[in-house]
């Protein structure tokens, strides 16, 4: 049986926390990760996480440059579960929200949005202008769903890794991943 696959992508914005746990738990629930960073995001993971690009990559089942527009991961025809822009900068949201295909990332999001299968922007900006309002709307109305990692308090965190975890959980299952585990909302 040939597990799931689920295309990753990390970009520039702050929050890389987010895309190097969500390759790490894909791992765990035997998902094949296929793995596409901008330079930003590189850079990002490096500034945030100390993490260089051989450390990461080598989390990813397959990794691919962003300007690798004849990868696999270009093409309708390679199935997938969904993708997770983890996160996911306003200039990488722009790209997607306006079908601008320029690079592999925002190529792969635009092919997984014309095949129906679920994407997951993980937005990370604070405040929010009209600008990136719009596109969120826009990529909302064409199958997107936009995922800020605001984190939840119901389930009483008591780390950062606890928030993020979490978030990444919802994630999963948001992309129909087996074996994810968001905690429930049990009521009062």
């Amino acid at each position: 049986m040939t597990p799931p696959r689920l295309v990753i992508g990390i970009t520039g914005a702050s929050g890389a926390v987010y895309g190097v746990r969500l390759l790490e738990r894909a791992r765990t629930l035997g998902v094949e990760t296929h793995l596409v960073v901008t330079p930003a995001g590189v850079l990002n993971v490096h500034h945030e996480l100390e993490l260089g690009r051989a450390a990461l990559e080598a989390l990813a089942s397959k990794v691919y440059g962003p300007g690798d527009i004849g990868a696999c991961i270009a093409s309708g025809s390679f199935a997938t579960t969904a993708m997770v822009v983890a996160p996911c900068s306003m200039k990488s949201l722009a790209a997607i929200a306006q079908g601008f295909g320029d690079n592999l990332l925002t190529r792969a999001a635009d092919v997984t949005l014309k095949e129906r299968r679920r994407l997951v922007l993980m937005v990370r900006e604070t405040p929010l202008n009209l600008a990136h309002l719009r596109n969120m709307t826009a990529a909302t109305e064409m199958g997107a769903v936009v995922f800020p990692p605001l984190p939840a308090f119901y389930h009483r965190p008591s780390t950062i890794d606890e928030l993020v975890d979490e978030s990444v959980e919802r994630v999963l299952a948001l992309a129909a991943v087996a074996g994810a585990l968001p905690t429930a909302w049990k009521g009062l």
